[in-house]
């Protein structure tokens, strides 16, 4: 399954932590896995920024985030860099998380096995559509939605992820704020609003495809000039 970025956030997910650090900290921890995997037990900030595609600077701003030290001509030891992301990103620890809207996208984040890795476990799904609910997807029987409220009390669940169509995106938000849901992961293409004492991520798939045609074009037409003017 192919993830993609969150693009629109109502705040910063942690306090004092700019977004576009949090953002390329990911992508540094994956960076340093794959180093490890590879047998390579120190890297560079250079090395970091040209592999990521950001100025080394920036890598060490976003770095000393995380307490983590490099040593000068030596770099940071790996094993220490992936133990420090895990534990900023909080992939050690485990939240739970109830999924709202089983519908095709829905189906595909239940299914996908990589969120443990990152410190998320869905572990019930919610529909209202008769078709859906009773159906089992990678060994989670997906609920009526009547089930929510009593579920997400008893079993103190506090985020929310929802993949639902746009027009009932927002009230179904409301309830699960209203039942006790303090994060809300929200793939439909409505942009939620919620109280000042609720995360929401708004991560728009038609956004970045709006991104990527778009660059696409520009490329092309780059291109297509040089052509041009040789």
């Amino acid at each position: 399954m192919i993830m993609v970025e969150n693009s629109q956030s109502s705040k910063k997910i942690t306090p004092g932590v700019p977004e576009p650090t949090l953002r390329r900290m990911p992508a540094y921890l994956n960076m340093a896995k794959s180093l490890h995997r590879e047998g390579i037990t120190h890297i560079s900030s250079t090395r970091i920024a040209r592999d990521v595609g950001v100025d080394p600077t920036q890598v060490t701003k976003d770095l000393a985030f995380t307490q983590v030290v490099g040593k000068t001509k030596v770099g940071y030891a790996v094993i220490d860099l992936i133990e420090s992301l895990q534990d900023f990103l909080g992939y050690k620890k485990m939240n739970e998380a109830f999924l709202i809207g089983a519908g095709n996208l829905g189906k595909a984040l239940m299914s996908y096995n990589g969120f443990d890795d990152h410190g998320l476990k869905i572990i019930a799904a919610f529909d209202i559509n008769p078709a859906i609910v009773g159906m089992e997807v990678n060994g989670l029987k997906v609920l009526h939605f009547d089930k929510f409220r009593d579920l997400a009390e008893r079993m103190h669940v506090s985020v929310g992820i929802l993949t639902l169509p746009a027009e009932s995106a927002q009230s179904v938000a409301d309830l699960l704020i209203a039942w006790g849901i303090k994060g809300i992961w929200n793939f439909s293409p409505q942009i939620i609003k919620v109280p000042s004492h609720v995360t929401v991520v708004n991560t728009s798939i038609y956004a970045n495809l709006a991104v990527l045609f778009n660059k696409m074009s520009t490329l092309e037409q780059q291109y297509k000039n040089n052509l041009i003017n040789r």
